[in-house]
């Protein structure tokens, strides 16, 4: 999960992923201090995202996961070009597909709609590739 910040949307899609995958008894790679709001957001929903830890994408990243999910397009723009064939191009996407997850960082109300957003592309993605 990549967002520009990697401390708001990022976090709690992954925590969303990580608690959804266990809920149905998936192994998923958990990553890497989130935004106090996102991890209050989380909270309020049974998911803890407090021990996470912001990181800066890695090339080599394309080698540990088999799919990258990222919030929006610049976000989806800055990691392709990090991509080294086109086996890295074919494992990034827009969590949303076609839409973006909006950044909440400046408005705190946008904290709950960003995390149903987020937990409505979680569960499509479980579903994909639950199948």
């Amino acid at each position: 999960m990549v967002c520009l910040g990697n401390i708001c949307r990022s976090p709690l899609a992954e925590g969303i992923m990580q608690h959804l995958a266990d809920e149905q008894g998936l192994d998923w790679h958990v990553g890497e201090g989130p935004d106090r709001r996102s991890t209050r957001t989380a909270m309020s929903h049974g998911i803890d995202i407090s021990r996470q830890i912001c990181r800066i994408f890695k090339v080599s990243d394309f080698d540990e996961f088999d799919l990258i999910l990222v919030m929006d397009k610049s976000n989806l723009s800055d990691i392709l070009a990090k991509a080294r064939n086109e086996e890295d191009v074919k494992k990034v996407k827009l969590l949303l597909g076609d839409k973006i997850v909006p950044d909440p960082y400046y408005d705190d109300a946008k904290f709950e709609p960003v995390f149903q957003l987020i937990e409505q592309g979680c569960r499509e993605i479980i579903k994909q590739h639950n199948k």
